[in-house]
């Protein structure tokens, strides 16, 4: 879709802290973090609701390898998730330690590489 911020990040149209990524689906680090290493997994090809995702089973598998990474390299049993789609229109599952998670949530260089030593 030609004004969707995540089908851009998708395409590499704009910069993104990709932790993430296979032939359907990318997980990249939020840029207004709720915590550090706080993830967007989405899908690549533009869905609008993530409960239209083809192959839902897939896409929640990736948000937990994502959740499991997060518990390893943060150091917390804690992981939370929302899906909400109201900010972008886009399918998109937040994935994030805890808020009160020890840690630089603006770090995003060094989140991305804590995440991706831990999948």
């Amino acid at each position: 879709m030609d004004n969707c911020i995540f089908c851009k990040i998708v395409q590499k149209e704009i910069p993104a802290n990709i932790v993430y990524e296979d032939d359907s689906y990318m997980a990249f680090l939020d840029i207004h973090p709720q915590s550090p290493g706080h993830v967007q997994v989405i899908p690549k090809t533009h869905t609008r609701w993530a409960w239209q995702v083809p192959n839902a089973g897939a896409y929640f598998e990736v948000a937990k390898k994502i959740a499991l990474a997060q518990q390893k390299a943060f150091n917390t049993e804690i992981i939370w998730s929302k899906i909400m789609g109201d900010e972008v229109p886009h399918a998109h599952i937040w994935v994030f330690p805890h808020p009160d998670t020890p840690g630089d949530k603006n770090d995003f260089a060094g989140n991305a590489e804590k995440i991706k030593e831990n999948l």
